[in-house]
This record gives structure tokens, sequence and C-alpha cells, in this order.
């Protein structure tokens, strides 16, 4: 107990910038599925969000939830059966196609007008929606306002140099009285250079501080067998609660 304490305590690392020009491109994420290196997907959905879920929706009904960087997450299909709406933003075609069979779900497609190349995924009760597009380009297909938005594996997935962009789109998708749940990791970033990348309170506090309260739900240690081969020794994830000051 003694040292998850003390682990979960441990200073940030120092250097913030340290991963600052590390880019990956939307071909490499797509490659990604392709190539099936996609440990970053929880078939289970996330313990976190489970645990602390009546805080994030506060018992109200019909909200529309936002799942930047969706992939194929399962919790898509927990909300939705709550009787929620939810749209979801993902360049990897084959995501989101899996993400329909493997939840059972009959659905259709057509193009986003707005974005070339793009389109859009529907499930047939027209609960669930999943834009195949570049996030920066999903302004443009006017995609309405959220109640909630569940940003995890997005933040930390966005190349660090993007950041800035990204809180701007995330921030300019909420409507009055939103939530936004955050998930994000601390490792010693010159031991690994992502992605998933490390995230730092002031970063989190710098991108969405000016229009959030920002409040730590929980810090839990995730380190794992598999993130040896990552060369770090402890990862801990925390889970922010950001709402409308």
């Amino acid at each position: 107990m003694d040292d998850t304490r003390t682990l979960l305590d441990i200073k940030e690392y120092p250097d913030t910038e340290v991963q600052k020009d590390r880019v990956l491109t939307l071909e490499e994420w797509q490659e990604k599925w392709v190539s099936r290196k996609i440990r970053f997907h929880q078939e289970q959905g996330h313990r976190l969000l489970k645990k602390h879920l009546d805080t994030f929706l506060k018992g109200e009904n019909g909200l529309r939830v936002f799942f930047p960087l969706c992939g194929k997450a399962v919790e898509m299909k927990w909300f939705a059966d709550l009787g929620h709406s939810v749209v979801g933003v993902e360049i990897s075609e084959l995501g989101i196609q899996e993400f329909f069979t493997e939840q059972n779900l009959s659905y259709s497609e057509e193009p986003i007008m707005e974005i070339p190349g793009a389109k859009v995924f529907k499930s047939s009760k027209g609960n669930i929606s999943l834009y195949c597009c570049n996030l920066f380009d999903l302004p443009r297909a006017n995609i309405g306002k959220f109640d909630r938005i569940w940003d995890r594996g997005a933040l930390v997935a966005i190349n660090p140099g993007d950041r800035e962009r990204y809180a701007d789109i995330m921030l300019s998708l909420t409507r009055k009285g939103f939530q936004y749940l955050l998930a994000v990791l601390s490792y010693d970033p010159t031991k690994h250079a992502g992605p998933p990348f490390y995230v730092p309170d002031a970063e989190i506090k710098k991108l969405l501080g000016s229009v959030c309260n920002i409040h730590c739900l929980e810090k839990t240690d995730v380190f794992e067998e598999q993130h040896k081969s990552w060369g770090i020794d402890y990862i801990v994830e925390k889970l922010y609660l950001c709402t409308e000051k």
C-alpha cells in the first residue's frame, strides 16, 4: 500500500517539452488497425469510467455524448443503451466497422458532403453516429453541441503540437452545463516516445483552465507487463472531471 501511495504521489516529470516534436500521421494510425497494434482498445471498457459514471452523468437523461478518436470503444454501446445519443470520430474505417460488428448493431453509411472522402456510419436506431474522418475536419460537418465528452485515448494520442487546436475544438463542441471527463497518463517521457503521450497537469490547466473547473477524481497505477517493452517502470492514469466555470 505504501508503495502505491508513494507511486501516485510521484512528482511529474520536469521536462514537459521532451515529446513536443513527436508526430504520427493519420496513415500510421490507420496502419495500427490493419496490423492489429491496438492494445489501447479495452474490451471490457474503462474501469474508472464505470466507477465514476454516476458523477459523470449526474442522473440526467437523453444526453448527447461525444467520443473523440473513438476507435471501437465499447462504452459507446453503454451510453446508447442508457438512452443517450452518441457521436464519435475515428480515422480508421476498419475500427468503426468492427465496433458495429462486435456490438451486433446494424448500420448504414453515407458520405459527409462537407468533407470530401469522409463518411458517417449510423446505427439503425439512429442513436450512434460515427464519423470517419480527420478530427480536425469535423467542425465543417456541423455536428452540433454536446452535454458530455468522454476523452480516453484521445488527448494522449493527439500529436503534442496539435493539442491547443484539439482543445479548442473540444470546447467549441460543448453545451452549457457540460461535463468533460478526461483520462491521461503520467510516466517518464524520456524513456518512451509515445503514443500514448505524457500529458502533465500543467498542460491540462493551460488547455482547458480558462473555460473549465478541473478536478482530479482519481489517480491509479496502471502498470502492466506490456509497459516494460516501453522502457518505463511506472505509469499512472489520472481521471479529471472538467466542468463549466
